[in-house]
């Protein structure tokens, strides 16, 4: 009996994706659940897994494709797996030699195996079926200090979905050849593909300002140096940085709620919630994870959520309804060692709010010169629906939140 593997049903607002590997070759042997293709779009990557047992007869895509909902990428032959169980049971299939390609391998898997050239069948996997996570490469980097390298039969990268790092890595030795001025040209990934137009889209179709101010963050430091052992004992996630800033955005925007709006033609949308976006960053590049309704997460309820974006998005494990909608932004370029910067605005939100590094400056406090830590802020608007006088007092009153975090823990 042969069974048909056709592409899932994408979401709605995706019209198709993009091929990028075969994890299974035609002739090899498939377990259900088995992931057998990836499956690129603009935000996530799909794995397609076996619905049933077998042997893969035919491929009917190749790596590179642009598929749509329902398209045939294959077939499974199942009757090969039953004539095997009639035959003498005496009679045992020769062994054929396990190779890498025969690993079945996430695209986050496949891409620490590969940084850290690993051979994937040196590695026992306790995923379904026997299958490698993510967890079992960095159990088994931590146990061995020195791994072994790979045979001839090298794992090659993820082809069509390269970050910027690995893009780098490859033409970087190419650079040091005696006089040679080589170049290198790769495809675009889908997802870079989708923020170069949606940055594009930002700066053609808003009347994008900016404007910024400074935080002294010593209060919030020290709070979280008071409560940060006792906040973990209880709830077993870090104290960070990021949730004072996003209860302080959210008491700002409750007070300016044209920043939490957006224009939809010639409208203005007033939202009534407080969807957060959090800019994390992704082995495929940064996104944007949505958090529904913060306003009604507690500071333990955020960092719980923030450190699943962050798992989720190095594993390649966002879903489209995590990524999608959001009324406001947030992102950190502090994290990387930015001192200052203007961020673009996420369409079709209003308004995005930088945060930068933190570093300890002299400034006046009564009179006297002392050393605070001081993080720069930048908000970034659209003025074609906020006002710039609301935009300074908005970030102001996150400026106020952060500088006396009490107010934001007793709501006044």
């Amino acid at each position: 009996m042969s069974i048909e593997i056709r592409v899932p049903a994408l979401p709605e607002s995706v019209a198709d994706a993009t091929l990028i590997t075969w994890h299974k070759q035609v002739g090899d042997t498939i377990q259900k659940d088995d992931n057998l293709v990836d499956l690129e779009t603009d935000k996530v990557v799909l794995e397609v897994p076996s619905p049933i047992s077998g042997v893969l007869s035919e491929i009917l895509v190749q790596d590179g494709s642009l598929v749509v909902s329902g398209d045939l990428l294959a077939k499974i032959n199942t009757e090969t797996e039953t004539e095997s169980a009639t035959q003498d049971p005496v009679q045992e299939p020769a062994k054929t030699e396990v190779t890498n390609s025969d690993i079945p391998l996430s695209p986050a898997v496949r891409h620490i195996i590969f940084e850290n050239n690993l051979d994937p069948a040196m590695i026992t996997g306790t995923g379904k079926g026997g299958r490698l996570t993510k967890s079992d490469v960095i159990d088994y980097l931590a146990q061995n200090s020195t791994p072994p390298a790979l045979p001839e039969a090298k794992i090659d990268p993820e082809p069509a979905a390269p970050e910027k790092e690995s893009i780098v890595n490859q033409v970087s030795p190419l650079l040091n050849t005696n006089g040679a001025r080589p170049e290198q040209r790769v495809p675009m990934t889908r997802l870079r593909a989708k923020v170069a137009e949606r940055l594009l889209q930002a700066q053609q179709n808003a009347a994008m300002l900016t404007t910024f101010n400074e935080v002294n963050m010593q209060s919030v430091i020290n709070l979280r140096k008071q409560y940060q052992e006792r906040f973990i004992a209880k709830h077993d996630v870090k104290l960070g940085f990021m949730s004072f800033f996003i209860k302080a955005s959210i008491e700002a925007l409750k007070r300016f709620p044209a920043i939490n709006a957006s224009i939809d033609g010639e409208d203005i949308i007033y939202h009534g919630y407080y969807d957060v976006g959090i800019a994390v960053s992704s082995p495929r590049g940064l996104i944007v994870p949505v958090l529904r309704d913060a306003d009604q997460l507690d500071f333990s309820g955020i960092e719980k959520n923030i450190v699943d974006f962050g798992q989720k998005a190095k594993a390649g494990k966002l879903t489209y309804e995590e990524l999608n909608g959001g009324t406001f932004t947030i992102t950190n370029g502090g994290i990387f060692g930015s001192m200052l910067s203007t961020p673009i605005l996420n369409p079709p939100q209003c308004a995005i709010l930088g945060m930068h590094a933190i570093t300890e400056r002299p400034i006046v406090e009564n009179g006297e010169i002392v050393i605070r830590p001081i993080m720069y802020l930048a908000l970034s608007y659209d003025h074609r629906l906020v006002d710039g006088r609301d935009a300074v007092q908005f970030l102001y009153a996150i400026k106020e939140g952060l500088e006396s975090p009490a107010h934001l823990l007793l709501n006044i």
